[in-house]
């Protein structure tokens, strides 16, 4: 079978999509090495996604998220003789030879239209003709799949649920010294609480701002909040609530973090905390149990899912709530070693190999091979 992955969105973008990209095609190298791959990349991308002799990289001029990218693909993948291509950043080519699957990752864009640029909003505007054209939809949770189908109208029976994992890289690290050199590196004590995600709206940071600002003032908690990740669209209003609480002393805006060194960031927090509003996965949460790291996030949409029993779940905008939440795990030392050990054991039960199999049977059953 003549595979084709679409891993542009690698170039342009390197969290959610783009890393659901590489640790999918990372995986499918190890356990497939009788199938051909071809991996469209940018002509910007100069990484080695795979080296390996059943996979073969092309490069395409078509930006991602372009307004004219369907068509526009379209005619650079006409050349290619497939047996199947796979769009995983779920807008495919506006018409192609061969059957196609998309991945489904959220439907933010359409449960949250508020929190999309008029640019976005046009270009993930093209959702419902991506559903009706694939052949088939891998849903990356429970919660993208019912909310793919009662929303775009797709029959249960086109879409396959299956998993994400944490990148193998996320695991426990008992090197205190390292620790406190990362640590030091990006200005963090002892005592901080991570935040991981692209700063944009649906993250519901300014909600985190706003419990933080409660655990200082109400448990004086001498804790700094460590926000890793870029900024994305619409982020003025984080900026405007840090201001209001008075909180720039507080809270530590990293950048974006290479999983190199964020690695150690997960294991060195005492707390890591996501409250969003909606997450089609939650990858942050899933890496931060692989380390460790005792959890807390939003009781909404995949991450009760992902989480599990593991970590402890609030509402999405319940202040009181979250500094409650974030204090008790502070301050109590048998709950962190409690969360630990079930945040593990509960991050282990996900694997990219099982992905890249179950990925494998969709490519089987829509192609009868």
């Amino acid at each position: 079978m003549r595979i084709g992955i679409d891993a542009r969105l690698v170039y342009y973008h390197q969290a959610g999509i783009g890393q659901y990209i590489l640790r999918l095609t990372q995986a499918l190298a190890r356990i497939d090495p009788d199938d051909h791959f071809v991996i469209f990349k940018s002509r910007k991308d100069k990484t080695l996604i795979v080296d390996q002799a059943n996979f073969s990289l092309q490069h395409l001029w078509t930006p991602s998220h372009h307004r004219f990218e369907r068509w526009a693909l379209s005619l650079e993948l006409a050349p290619f003789a497939l047996d199947l291509l796979h769009s995983p950043d779920f807008i495919p080519p506006a018409w192609t030879r061969a059957p196609s699957v998309i991945t489904m990752h959220d439907l933010a864009f359409l449960l949250y239209p508020r929190f999309l640029t008029r640019g976005s909003a046009r270009y993930y505007g093209q959702v419902d003709l991506a559903a009706r054209q694939a052949d088939h939809i891998i849903a990356v949770s429970q919660s993208t799949k019912r909310d793919t189908i009662r929303m775009l109208g797709v029959p249960e029976a086109k879409v396959t649920v299956i998993y994400e994992a944490a990148h193998p890289l996320f695991a426990p690290i008992a090197d205190t010294d390292a620790l406190d050199r990362v640590r030091a590196r990006y200005r963090l004590p002892a005592d901080f609480i991570l935040f991981v995600s692209t700063i944009e709206p649906r993250k519901n940071l300014p909600t985190l701002l706003r419990a933080f600002r409660r655990l200082r003032d109400q448990y004086k908690s001498p804790a700094i909040l460590a926000i890793a990740g870029n900024r994305g669209w619409l982020a003025q209003e984080v900026d405007q609530v840090l201001d209001e609480l008075n909180l720039s002393d507080a809270v530590r805006f990293l950048g974006g973090v290479p999983n190199e060194e964020l690695v150690y960031l997960y294991n060195a927090a005492k707390l890591f905390v996501l409250p969003s509003f909606y997450e089609g996965f939650g990858l942050p949460p899933l890496e931060a149990m692989a380390c460790g790291t005792p959890v807390i996030v939003s009781n909404v949409s995949s991450l009760p899912e992902v989480v599990g029993d593991a970590g402890i779940l609030v509402e999405p905008e319940d202040v009181e709530g979250l500094t409650v939440a974030m204090w008790r795990v502070l301050s109590d030392e048998t709950l962190r070693r409690e969360m630990r050990d079930k945040g593990l054991a509960r991050a282990a039960t996900f694997s990219w190999e099982r992905a890249a199999r179950e990925t494998l049977a969709v490519y089987r059953q829509v192609t009868n091979q």
